[in-house]
């Protein structure tokens, strides 16, 4: 046992320290921190686990930065409203899909509006028509959208509020939404979106609305990961279905009529999938198919999304640009953070035409720093500056961007804070408008 160590036990008794199993000096590497404490590292599949085990000490031995513990009272204050929010599921709704189970996820294309008056004859309005960037409010009807955002934004905020505090409360609740989501067989979702983000009127296969899940369940296999790790109530079988449900939707994702046709999308949709098969395959342990897939977003993503000078052009004609060059950033940068659990470096590639995530991330700070004022592009809503924090942080930390770690200061933080310093990984921009 180090100094350290002794030290603490005298100051903080044996109890509290068995609590806060990850008090440990900053400096030791993550397998001598398993081995000191007893602390499981977690095998995350975006978030680095070493790094998490390496935060978590520093606030529990008092060696965080203000910043850090400021990012833990905000973590904590959406952990602490998520214990008496849902748990959800996709049997919630209140119609049924076209198969007849109300275990298929189901929802309608966000940006699709009747183009004619509903009457007896046409009761639809069809045909419908899209309006970029304009969310009709139909879609809200239908409850499997907005009940999957929240539960896969309250499901990892809970896993890492167990992570840094210990509370069983936490895991538990982070558990119940998992089973009742994906493991329960009375409430849990098929592993497949064949419906999601139908078009009233159409028959045609489409797969846009793989984005649902691809924008966002990255993150809920890092809180599968984190209660992987000792979270109590989180059972060896609990792990097994997750396991299970993961596999059979990456192979959905990787055969079905509609996943093939999102692969093939050359602008966020394409980043996205590829973001959501990587992180799957990482967790069920298929870490060859996981960096084929990164590897892949060299050629199929970075050199065919960003120009020399960093613009998006695929993401800047959208109607509400400034929102879809970070969301695909996003992605990318989620897809960096990947390559270092497989061992490509997607930080220091440059396209043959001179395009890089860094560059990238460089064409957004003018208006990241003043705003709509210094963007020209189509933005048809506010412009919210703050979106592009975890970006930024990511290019300065680990794309070594030093025009990115000169801009965060003067870019506004997001409402719930700056969860960075507890939470390093770029966090997707999940709302209502995909």
């Amino acid at each position: 046992m180090s100094t350290q160590l002794s030290r603490l036990l005298k100051l903080l008794g044996a109890t509290l320290l068995s609590v806060l199993v990850g008090l440990v000096p900053t400096a030791v590497s993550a397998p001598a921190i398993g081995a000191i404490t007893g602390t499981t590292v977690p095998k995350t599949v975006v978030l680095d686990g070493a790094q998490l085990v390496t935060i978590k000490a520093q606030l529990a031995t008092g060696t965080a930065s203000s910043s850090q513990k400021a990012a833990l009272n905000s973590l904590l204050a959406q952990a602490n409203t998520a214990l008496t929010a849902g748990p959800w599921s996709v049997t919630d709704k209140n119609v049924v899909p076209p198969s007849g189970d109300k275990h298929d996820y189901l929802s309608h294309a966000p940006y699709q509006w009747a183009s004619k008056p509903k009457t007896p004859g046409n009761p639809l309005g069809c045909p419908y028509v899209n309006r970029d960037g304009q969310r009709n409010p139909e879609a809200d009807a239908i409850s499997d959208h907005a009940e999957r955002a929240q539960a896969f934004d309250a499901i990892p905020n809970l896993a890492l509020a167990w992570f840094y505090t210990h509370d069983a409360k936490y895991a538990q609740r982070a558990a119940l939404d998992i089973r009742t989501w994906f493991l329960d067989p009375a409430t849990k979702m098929n592993p497949n979106l064949t419906y999601s983000q139908v078009i009233p009127c159409v028959d045609r296969v489409s797969g846009t609305g793989i984005i649902d899940t691809s924008q966002s369940i990255s993150s809920v296999f890092d809180a599968f990961a984190i209660l992987d790790s000792g979270a109590p109530g989180w059972t060896s079988e609990d792990h097994s279905a997750a396991t299970t449900w993961v596999g059979q939707f990456l192979n959905w994702m990787q055969t079905s009529p509609q996943a093939k046709l999102e692969l093939a999308a050359t602008n966020n949709h394409g980043s996205y999938i590829d973001m959501q098969n990587a992180t799957a395959a990482l967790y069920i342990g298929n870490k060859t198919m996981a960096k084929s897939i990164v590897e892949s977003v060299k050629k199929n993503r970075i050199a065919k999304q960003i120009k020399a000078d960093g613009s998006q052009p695929l993401e800047l004609t959208r109607t509400i640009s400034w929102h879809y060059a970070n969301f695909n950033l996003t992605a990318l940068g989620r897809l960096a953070e990947i390559g270092k659990q497989v061992g490509v470096d997607l930080w220091g590639y440059t396209a043959p035409n001179g395009g890089s995530i860094d560059k990238a991330v460089d064409f957004l700070i003018p208006a990241a720093e003043k705003g709509v004022s210094a963007w020209s592009y189509p933005q048809i809503s506010p412009l919210d500056q703050s979106i592009s924090t975890d970006i930024l942080h990511a290019a300065a930390e680990q794309g070594h961007d030093k025009l990115a770690a000169a801009a965060i200061p003067l870019v506004p933080k997001p409402p719930i804070g700056d969860l960075w310093p507890i939470r390093p990984s770029t966090l997707c921009l999940d709302n209502p408008l995909k």
